[in-house]
């Protein structure tokens, strides 16, 4: 494998200072966001490399999970602040739904699949976690947020449905259904073009690590398994979560104006 110093780092920043000079030719307004996100993607992947180094040399199972358990609530606390603010008792449903939907998909992933030699091994454990909490924040993000715009835009139809004798799982039913396919649609239009339009990073930089190119395509068949399974719970959960957020005791529709 061919590693990159600080000289080839410096000239790949080149495509950023490229950018920006684009954006601003453009007048586009996007040269501090630009500037931001470059430095904010050096800093924070110059950490993760840093600590990450630390802990694999550790390898003690409560700094793994201490790192995992990070991940868990900056992804919740993203998701949150994504979907909605007001809505005071999402925190712990999107929690929920994110460690249960991560925590079965890796588990069942290294215990019965990878079986490393012990079950915190961080090369496996981290990464995996890494990509599957990544994906179903990204799924449970947009199924809550279309479930939430629905409501907040349909509620009169929905009352409507609830004054008819309707239950409140029966009058969102078409909407949680949207909601959910939605959460899914870039996952599935992932798995419908990869290896053939895209290559994703984990097998990219598999090939990159000089890792023989056939390993590299199951490792990402399995990777893409694991994404659809723990994408779509992390959506059903959530948009379970919802409505019972959205429901009082009476079965009357409650939605945060």
């Amino acid at each position: 494998m061919i590693e990159l110093g600080l000289l080839q780092l410096s000239f790949s920043l080149l495509f950023m200072v490229a950018a920006i000079a684009l954006a601003r030719w453009q007048q586009l307004g996007l040269e501090l966001t630009l500037l931001n996100a470059t430095a904010r993607t050096a800093f924070q992947l110059l950490a993760v490399g840093y600590l990450l180094a630390i802990v694999f040399a550790w390898r003690n199972p409560f700094s793994i999970l201490a790192v995992l358990l990070v991940m868990l609530a900056i992804a919740t606390v993203v998701a949150r602040n994504r979907i909605g603010k007001r809505l005071s008792r999402l925190l712990p449903v999107l929690a929920g739904s994110l460690l249960t939907s991560t925590a079965l998909t890796v588990i069942y992933t290294t215990g019965f699949i990878i079986r490393p030699e012990v079950w915190y091994e961080p090369r496996y454990v981290i990464p995996l976690t890494g990509i599957v909490l990544g994906n179903a924040m990204t799924s449970a993000t947009i199924a809550g947020d279309r479930l939430v715009s629905n409501l907040q835009q349909n509620h009169i139809e929905i009352e409507t449905h609830l004054s008819l004798g309707a239950t409140p799982a029966q009058a969102i039913a078409a909407y949680r259904t949207a909601a959910i396919k939605a959460g899914l649609i870039p996952t599935i239009n992932a798995m419908m073009v990869v290896g053939i339009v895209k290559l994703p990073g984990i097998i990219t930089g598999q090939l990159l690590g000089g890792v023989d190119p056939l390993n590299a395509a199951l490792y990402q068949m399995l990777i893409m398994f694991m994404l659809a399974f723990s994408d779509l719970l992390a959506a059903i959960l959530v948009t379970s979560g919802l409505r019972r957020l959205f429901f009082n005791e009476a079965a009357q529709l409650v939605v945060p104006r």
